[in-house]
C-alpha cells in the first residue's frame, strides 16, 4: 500500500496485521479521491475507524490542511503514527486513540471543524446509523460537509432522510460501496 498523489506520493505505508482492518486497495482510493478533487485541497478532513490512516493520509498528500483520525485499535494507532511520521504530516494530524463517538465529542470540545468525512466502520455491525446520528447532532461539521461512508454492498441506509441528511452519490463497487452524503 502507497500514498497513490501529491506530495507524498509513491511513500509505503504499513497497515495492521491480521483480518480486523481491510485497507482501501488502491484503485478504490484512486476513484474516490477523482470523485473529492475540488474538495480536499485546503480543508479538513476527518478519519473514523481510520484503520491505517491511509484516507487521511492520502488527503494530507493530496493538499488538505489537517486531517484527525480516530481509531480505538492500538495497533492501528501504531501504524496511523508512522505513516503520518513517513509522510511528514505530523504538523497536520491528530491522532485520537478512542472509539469513534468519544473521539467526535473530543474533537466537538477542542473546536474542531470538518469538510470531509470518511468513515470505514466494519461491515454489517449496524454501526453506521449511530456514528452518523453523533455527527449530525455535534458542532464539528462546517455547513457543505460531505461525509462519505464506505460500507458492504447491503447494508441498508433507509433512514438517512431522518438524519437531515441526502444522498449525493451511491458508488458501487463489487464488494463495497461509498455513499456520498449532505446535509439538506
Amino acid at each position: 500500500m502507497r500514498v497513490i498523489a501529491g506530495s507524498a506520493r509513491t511513500v509505503p505505508l504499513i497497515t495492521p496485521t491480521g483480518l480486523e482492518t481491510r485497507p482501501t486497495s488502491d484503485r478504490i482510493k484512486e476513484t474516490l479521491f477523482n470523485m473529492l478533487q475540488g474538495y480536499v485541497e485546503g480543508g479538513s478532513f476527518l478519519d473514523l475507524f481510520a484503520g491505517s490512516g491511509q484516507i487521511g493520509v492520502e488527503a494530507l498528500s493530496r493538499g488538505a490542511d489537517f486531517a484527525a483520525f480516530i481509531e480505538k485499535s492500538d495497533e492501528a494507532i501504531k501504524c496511523i503514527k508512522h505513516n503520518v511520521n513517513k509522510t511528514k504530516f505530523n504538523d497536520k494530524a491528530l491522532v485520537l486513540k478512542m472509539e469513534v463517538l468519544s473521539g467526535i465529542r473530543t474533537l466537538e470540545i477542542e473546536k474542531k471543524k470538518f469538510d470531509l468525512v470518511f468513515m470505514d466502520p466494519p461491515y454489517d455491525k449496524g454501526v453506521e446509523q449511530s456514528v452518523l446520528n453523533a455527527l449530525v447532532n455535534s458542532s464539528i461539521l462546517n455547513e457543505d460537509v460531505i461525509i462519505i461512508v464506505e460500507a458492504s454492498k447491503n447494508t441498508d441506509f433507509l433512514y438517512i432522510d431522518e438524519l437531515g441528511l441526502k444522498i449525493v452519490k451511491d458508488k458501487l463497487y463489487k464488494n463495497s460501496r461509498h455513499l456520498f452524503l449532505r446535509k439538506k
